[in-house]
Order: structure tokens, then C-alpha cells, then sequence
């Protein structure tokens, strides 16, 4: 383990999380507990059909009402028209972002915006938002993947074509490697099927919040957001308003995964600060965000694995038609490029489809699309190994990815841990471990790509002596602790004299979203830059003081000595003792870096799931489960388990009780947590981690990357256990106890229905 190592003083320990007591105590201050004087309430109005035109709008009525200040529609919001091309953001295309926060010609999803109300109190502002009359036509919608694909669907854009004529196929993606159907001729065992999921949500406590102050044309934005530097880009294109003139202020954010990497409020908010002259909050209902805020995609695919009788795999196909929702943009770089990127195949052909349908956009969820690539593969791979009768894990370790491996997504893999964490899992208690009655045990593994990027870091040395660290990116798995730990055995003090902040876009260097497993490893390499730049400082200022040359001067835990016996005697002079001359020897000492990140290496894990399934009721219980994962260098276990242990939870709510219901009527049905069945404490077993540590050689501390690949290979092992408990293969997530019962019995529940 990394907190054994002796060569590290602080990486690799579990010290206190700077965020702890605050969170435990309610000190901590999320974007719903901002206010300002003077400010009122925005509420936003939402189209009650799946797919209308809107005719028109009237608020007129609803601006006469007393105590309302402001009414926006889509004509406050900057239009990029869709006949001019994309407008990239980073991978989001602005010309759906600005329909996507208000409706212009039609409303595309039930609860898609299409006007917004500020009052003087949200009561208010929800009873002007009853007085707006919107005249819709209303059209035919289409909700299932499916359905959306086929000929004479419902067409949400005229403009998207696919195959020359108007299509709800946004796009497609397409991975080659060698000769695929040469592969399959080779083969002596195939096995192909055909997988569906249903879409779910991120599950994060926090609804989506911000308040936005307009001032002489400044404005200021305290939100819930994975990327302040997002916040103010988007809010700038959707108003006109210059970036500089924007300062977007991250709050301590309740969850994310991905469902926080784009916009939904702030540009409203804005609109309606700037017409009304006052700051303006909103905070949106949980039934908001379930129905207006991004989930991650439904998916329908087919898988076909060939292999030969030793068990060698020759050719892999697999099909990925993923829901985009209302607007294009479903992750099918995730379900083709990272489904068969776990083993060396030589032949392989995967694609996916953007599917839009009339249902709200999707959103980035942990590791986008790969969990549904990898159910589907890791379905089939099971099946292939029991065909050829191998034990599950060898056959994926016969057919492992390793170093030199050239991937059908691009790469040819550096150091990779993927046999370090199938060896691990076969090795290990759990799968030795024994099964009762109704009990099934599976295995499945995962990939996902990483991510290095745009990060910026200052690094402080206080006038007392201690430490003050500063970085672009909101911390929603740990970051400020890593940083601290990275910037404390740099520096050689402890962690307790390192103050971690997460800057706002006025205060620290543009830095990305916090997403694609990319923050640890990018700031780590900010923060070591910055770092190293200080302490080079530090033994510039302790020479002044000796009296002797820069290079005569070295730093060695948290102190500054000389060089060698020919720089002189001198006693060490400690950070603290160096920052009290600070200003006799040159004034202030710090540093900051600012960088394009480079180096990112994927990430793999392999998790073992064991079940037991009631007969009678069909519910099914995810007894035990464990998951073995190359993390490059752990700098805080503590966090790295609980990166680990939350994929395995959202896993198992994703394979067993999550999913969108909607109506006949297209209307999301379970748009609350009562009724949208995210697993709770008593639903899990004890979460094991096996922590692999295969340091990337890339990186100063050998960080890869540790939030998403945990999930991707979650679902895919429990659909196998269902498997071994049931000798019933299941191919339709969520695995519900309806649907269990069902292929237990499927007549007499059938006729019970009825």
C-alpha cells in the first residue's frame, strides 16, 4: 500500500481532508446558501409537452403582477442560429446549449424552459410563471432509442440527415482495427446479443443553484458548477457580455459526476439580474432536475465476439446506438472507444449513434458511454468464456491489453496495470471465497481514457511561514487533499500548514472543468511547477541571508542548508525563519504555473460482484463486491477508496433499480427519489478496494487517474452474477425485480399483470 511506503512522507497518507469539518459541521457554503441584499427569486416556466411548437408568448400578464421584476424568453438569450454551424465550446456545440436553457421555436422535452420569472419571492415568481399564456402546437414525440431510429419517427431537426434524408441519427462514430470479418472466419466460438439500458441520473443531493449580480455591465455568479471558467464562458456567449466583465465564483459543490459540466440557470439568471437591475437566485426543485437536467444516456447495442478454441479472441463488433436526448451530444465516444479497449484483439469494428429524442439533453455521467459499452462487451465475454469452458478472469487475462498493444481507438498502450488487477481479483479471498443458495458470483473489467488539460496553480508562502495553495478546479473527489499532501511533501512540513483554495476566474489562471478523471493529475503537475519554482526561492533568499551563492544552498524537509561543507557552516533555516526576512531579502515569495497538461494514461479495473436473488419477490442484493484498479500513485487512499466504493454504489442502483420511466404522454414519471429507486445505505454490502499501484511514469507523483474507470465495469459484473445465480442471462438494465420475475415465471406474473 502506498501509505507504507517509506520513501513518501506525506503522498500516499491518510492525513484529515481539509473539506472534512466544515461538510460534518454545515459550515460549508453551497451555491443555495448565497445571498445579496436587494436580491429576489427567479422561477423558470416549462413546456408541459414532450414536442410543440410554440406558437407564441405572451407575459403580460405575469409582468402586471405585483412584486414581479423581470420575464425572459428565448429573445434574452443570444441565438446561434443552427444553418451557420457549430459554435464549439470545448465538446459542447453552443447552438443546442442556448436552446437547451431556453426553448426558441419549439420545446423539444416536457420540462424544457420556455420563459423565466423574477419576483420579489418565489411565490410570487411561480404564480406570474401560471400567468404566461404560450400557444403550442402540439406535435408527435418519440422517447425510446429505438423508436427514435426507425423510419417514420417522429423528426425532431429537419435539418439532421443521416443516410440523405431527415433522421433523428445526429451522428456517428467509428473505430476500425484490421480485418474484422477475417476475424470472425477465424473464429471457432461466436457469441452475439443485443443489449438495451435505460437512462439514469447522476443522483448528486445538490440541485442545480446560482445567484448572478449584474452591475453596470459587470456581473458576478456564485453557482453550482464543475468549472467556473465553463460558468463565465457560457454565460458570456448566451449574453453578449464580455468574459472580462464576468466573474464566476465556485461554491462548494454536492456532487456532480458530470452532471455539473454544463449550464441550466446561470445565463437565466443573468437575463433576468440584467433586466430587473437586481441580483437574482435560483434553486432548482429535485422534480427539476430530474426532468430538465441532464441524465446519461439509454442505449441500445449488439456485441459479437469471436474467439478459437484455446480461447484467443480474433474479432470483436459491437454497435452502440445511444439517446442524446433533445439535443445531439450522447457520449458514443465512450461506448466505442472504451468497450473492447480492456484486450488485445486484433480485428475490431465498433460505432456509435447519436439518437436525439424528446427527452432532456444528456449529460456527462462518470466515464461517459463506457459503462455501456462495457456492459455489453463483458456480458458477452462472459458467455464466450463459459462456451469455451475457462474460468472467466483467465480468459480476459489470456486476452489482456498490456504494454505495446495498439488499441482500435488509436493508441498503442505505455505501462499498463490491466493483468496487475485480473491477477489481483483471481488471487484474492473474494473469488476463492464460497456461495450459498440463490448466489452467483461474476467478474467484468473496464477502461477509461483519462484526461490531462488546462490548469492553473499559485503557490504562496505566508508571512508566518505557512502555505497557501491555489487552483481552478472545484474539488468534487478530493483534490485540496491530494493538493495538500503533494504541496506538503514538496516543501517539507506538514499538511496542517497548507491552506488549499479552489480561485474564482478573477483570482487564478484559466484552468478546465473538473472531469475525465483529469484533476488530480493535472494539478498535481501545476502545483509541483509552482512548488519547485518556490523552493528555488526559499534557497535564493536563505543565500541572501548566508551570504553565499544560489547553488551553494539546497532544500531538504522544510529546511534550507548549505550544499556541502564548502558552502559553509551554517544552521538550517527553516521555511517559517526564511518568510519572517522576507522582506529584508526581496519581498513575497511564491510562484504560479499555468499549463496545457499532457501525459494522461488510461485507466483500468476488473470488480467482482456476488449476488443473492430472492425467488419470491425477484429483488436482488448485491451481497459482497470488490474492485481492483491500477490508480498510478495513490496520493490519498482515503479518497481514492471513496472514489472506488461511490462507483460501486452508483453501479449497483444503475444494474438493479435505476432508470426513467416515462408515461403514455411523454412525461417523466418518477421524477423524485422517492420513486426514482437510487440505493441507499442499507441497499449496499461493504465496498472492498484493491489499489493497485503502477506509477505513470509521465507524471511527477505517477498520478493516472482514479473517478470514472471504477464505474464502467460495475454493471456488467452484477448482470454476470445474476447469471450464475439464475442460469438466466439478462440483457435490459435496470435488472428489477419485475424483470426478474418475469424470466423466473413468466406466465403466471403475466397473467397476475393482467
Amino acid at each position: 500500500m502506498t501509505d507504507e511506503n517509506p520513501d513518501n512522507k506525506w503522498i500516499g497518507k491518510r492525513t484529515p481532508r481539509p473539506d472534512g469539518a466544515d461538510k460534518v459541521t454545515g459550515r460549508a457554503a453551497y451555491a443555495a446558501d448565497t445571498t445579496m441584499p436587494g436580491m429576489i427569486w427567479g422561477k423558470v416556466l416549462r413546456s408541459p409537452h414532450p414536442h410543440a411548437v410554440i406558437k407564441s408568448i405572451d407575459t403580460s400578464k405575469a409582468e402586471k403582477l405585483p412584486g414581479v421584476k423581470a420575464v425572459v424568453t428565448s429573445k434574452d438569450i443570444l441565438d446561434f442560429p443552427i444553418e451557420k454551424g457549430p459554435v464549439m465550446l470545448g465538446i459542447q456545440d453552443m447552438r443546442w446549449m442556448c436552446r437547451n436553457v431556453m426553448a426558441r421555436d419549439k420545446a423539444l422535452f416536457h420540462g424544457h424552459p420556455v420563459a423565466a420569472v423574477a419576483a420579489d419571492t418565489q411565490a410570487i415568481a411561480a404564480e406570474a410563471c401560471k400567468l404566461i399564456e404560450v400557444d403550442y402546437e402540439v406535435l408527435p414525440f418519440v422517447i425510446d432509442v429505438d423508436e427514435a431510429k426507425k423510419d417514420g419517427a417522429p423528426i425532431l431537426f429537419d435539418h439532421v440527415k443521416f443516410d440523405g434524408k431527415p433522421s433523428n441519427i445526429a451522428g456517428t462514430l467509428e473505430h476500425k482495427l484490421g480485418d474484422v470479418e477475417a476475424g470472425f472466419a477465424e473464429a471457432d466460438v461466436i457469441v452475439e446479443r443485443s443489449f438495451k439500458t435505460e437512462a439514469v441520473h447522476q443522483g448528486y443531493i445538490e440541485p442545480h443553484a446560482c445567484l448572478v449580480s449584474h452591475v453596470d455591465g459587470k456581473v458576478t455568479v456564485w453557482s453550482s458548477s464543475q468549472g467556473q471558467f465553463m460558468v463565465r464562458a457560457m454565460c458570456s456567449l448566451m449574453s453578449g457580455i464580455p468574459q472580462s466583465n464576468i466573474r464566476a465564483i465556485p461554491a462548494e459543490i454536492g456532487g456532480g459526476f458530470g452532471g455539473k459540466t454544463i449550464v441550466y440557470l446561470e445565463p437565466v439568471a443573468l437575463a433576468l439580474s440584467r433586466k430587473s437591475g437586481k441580483p437574482v437566485k435560483m434553486v432548482m426543485t429535485r422534480e427539476e432536475v430530474m426532468r430538465a437536467s441532464g441524465p446519461t444516456s439509454g442505449s441500445s447495442s449488439t456485441v459479437k465476439i469471436g474467439a478459437k478454441k484455446d480461447g484467443t479472441i480474433v474479432a470483436g463488433q459491437g454497435t452502440w446506438y445511444l439517446q442524446a436526448g433533445a439535443f445531439p451530444g450522447s457520449p458514443i465516444r465512450g461506448a466505442a472507444g472504451c468497450a473492447f479497449a480492456p484486450y488485445n484483439i486484433p480485428n475490431v469494428h465498433s460505432k456509435g449513434y447519436d439518437v436525439v429524442s424528446n427527452r432532456s439533453k444528456v449529460a456527462a455521467y462518470r466515464a461517459p458511454g463506457a459503462p455501456i459499452g462495457a456492459f455489453s462487451v463483458e456480458s458477452v465475454m462472459d458467455e464466450l468464456a463459459e462456451k469455451l469452458g475457462m474460468d472467466p478472469i483467465e480468459l480476459r487475462l489470456k486476452n489482456a491489453a498490456k504494454q505495446g498493444t495498439k488499441a482500435a481507438h488509436g493508441p498503442v498502450y505505455p505501462v499498463i496495470g490491466y493483468e496487475e488487477t485480473l491477477r489481483q481479483a483471481l488471487a484474492s479471498e473474494h473469488y476463492k471465497s464460497p456461495l450459498g443458495k440463490n448466489q452467483g458470483r461474476g467478474v467484468a473489467s473496464g477502461y477509461w481514457f483519462n484526461a490531462g488539460g488546462e490548469s492553473s496553480a499559485q503557490v504562496n508562502i505566508t508571512e508566518d511561514g505557512n502555505v497557501t495553495v491555489m487552483t481552478g478546479h472545484p474539488d468534487i473527489g478530493g483534490s485540496r487533499a491530494s493538493t495538500a499532501n503533494i504541496a506538503a511533501e514538496l516543501l517539507g512540513i506538514h499538511p496542517s500548514r497548507v491552506n488549499v483554495l479552489i480561485g474564482d476566474t478573477a483570482t487564478v489562471g484559466f484552468s478546465n472543468l473538473t472531469g475525465g478523471s483529469r484533476v488530480t493529475f493535472a494539478s498535481a503537475m501545476v502545483v509541483t511547477q509552482s512548488a519547485e519554482t518556490v523552493i528555488k526561492q526559499l534557497c535564493s533568499r536563505a543565500a541572501k541571508i548566508w551570504k553565499i551563492e544560489e547553488d551553494a544552498v539546497t532544500w531538504e524537509n522544510g529546511y534550507a542548508k548549505p550544499a556541502g561543507d564548502n558552502a559553509g557552516k551554517f544552521e538550517p533555516l527553516s521555511l517559517a525563519q526564511i518568510a519572517a526576512k522576507a522582506t529584508e531579502t526581496g519581498g513575497p515569495i511564491g510562484a504560479g504555473t499555468q499549463l496545457n497538461t499532457i501525459g494522461a494514461e488510461g485507466g483500468f479495473s476488473t470488480h467482482i460482484a456476488d449476488v443473492e436473488v430472492d425467488p419470491a419477490t425477484g429483488c436482488t442484493r448485491v451481497i459482497r463486491m470488490t474492485c481492483f484498479q491500477d490508480v498510478g500513485r495513490a496520493i490519498h487512499p482515503d479518497y481514492v477508496e471513496g472514489q472506488l466504493q461511490g462507483a460501486m454504489a452508483q453501479a449497483i442502483g444503475w444494474a438493479l433499480t435505476e432508470e426513467y420511466i416515462y408515461n403514455k404522454r411523454g412525461q417523466l414519471d418518477n421524477a423524485g427519489f422517492l420513486d426514482y429507486r437510487m440505493p441507499v445505505a442499507s441497499d449496499l454490502p461493504m465496498l472492498e478496494c484493491g489499489i493497485i499501484e503502477i506509477p505513470n511514469p509521465k507524471h511527477p507523483q505517477g498520478v493516472k487517474g482514479v473517478g470514472e474507470v471504477p464505474l464502467v465495469p460495475g454493471m456488467a459484473a452484477i448482470a454476470n452474477a445474476m447469471y450464475k445465480a439464475l442460469g438466466i442471462r439478462f440483457a435490459h438494465l435496470p435488472m428489477s425485480p419485475p424483470k426478474v420475475l418475469e424470466a423466473l415465471e413468466p406466465e403466471p406474473h403475466k397473467l397476475a399483470a393482467d
